[in-house]
């Protein structure tokens, strides 16, 4: 009896922590709903971009934007006297980089611009106030490189980004790409933004994004679910062990 309670409690041990692996791969590698908001940054071998402080202020001088973020431009352009297609990661480098741009009640405007490739990158905040949300609507960059005699230009007006609530600041922490158009993406750092409702020069309370809340979630399931396994385990070898005895007992 003591070699069939010890037998079951191994065939435990090696079945539950095989089947919660199984479906620990399975939950991970499941195809996510799809969402308008942001998708995972892909790896990159540039350097992690430093994270920078932006921020606009009013005609009062008032602070009316604050930023903290780190910024990544994937470019990809067509050279025509190459004929070939070239790829570019460009981090934003903040102590080189001017801000300016404007704010008033319904639509934030900041610019960032360089010495270098980039001349101007543009992101414009929509606030919609009959919801009192806002979201960043429109983002713009004006680039140059040598293998493109032109200068590169792209814009889209009609994103929807980096949500968040009046008197609130959006904040995400993971990495993350914000695709503008097929030939620009940009990959966010550690971002906080609160375009709209400042107080004095401090972020609201910060609303965070769902990559975060899932890279929460899931020491918690794996914790949880690890913690049911060692409980399963430990029962199933009291039970074996008490009919052990039991059958010491009738003998």
């Amino acid at each position: 009896m003591t070699r069939v309670a010890a037998a079951r409690c191994l065939c435990l041990g090696v079945f539950l922590p095989l089947m919660l692996a199984a479906v620990l791969h399975q939950a991970h590698s499941a195809d996510p709903t799809p969402t308008p908001q942001t998708t995972a940054a892909p790896h990159k071998d540039p350097e992690r971009p430093e994270r920078g402080t932006y921020q606009l202020t009013d005609g009062n001088g008032t602070v009316c934007l604050l930023a903290y973020m780190g910024l990544q431009l994937n470019i990809s352009f067509n050279s025509v006297s190459e004929n070939k297609t070239f790829q570019e990661v460009v981090n934003v480098v903040p102590k080189s980089t001017n801000v300016s741009g404007l704010c008033d009640s319904k639509k934030a405007v900041l610019q960032l611009t360089a010495d270098g490739q980039i001349k101007n990158l543009t992101f414009v905040f929509t606030l919609n106030t009959t919801s009192n949300k806002y979201h960043l609507s429109e983002v713009s960059l004006n680039a140059t490189w040598p293998a493109i005699k032109s200068p590169f230009l792209v814009k889209n007006s009609s994103l929807d980004y980096l949500r968040g609530s009046l008197g609130y600041s959006y904040m995400c922490r993971q990495e993350q790409t914000l695709t503008v158009t097929k030939e620009l993406s940009i990959n966010t750092f550690q971002v906080q933004v609160q375009p709209f409702g400042l107080t004095g020069e401090q972020f609201g309370a910060a609303e965070e994004c769902q990559l975060d809340e899932d890279a929460m979630l899931i020491p918690i399931v794996v914790g949880a679910a690890l913690a049911g396994l060692v409980i399963i385990v430990l029962v199933a070898y009291l039970i074996g062990r008490k009919r052990s005895h039991a059958g010491y007992q009738t003998i």
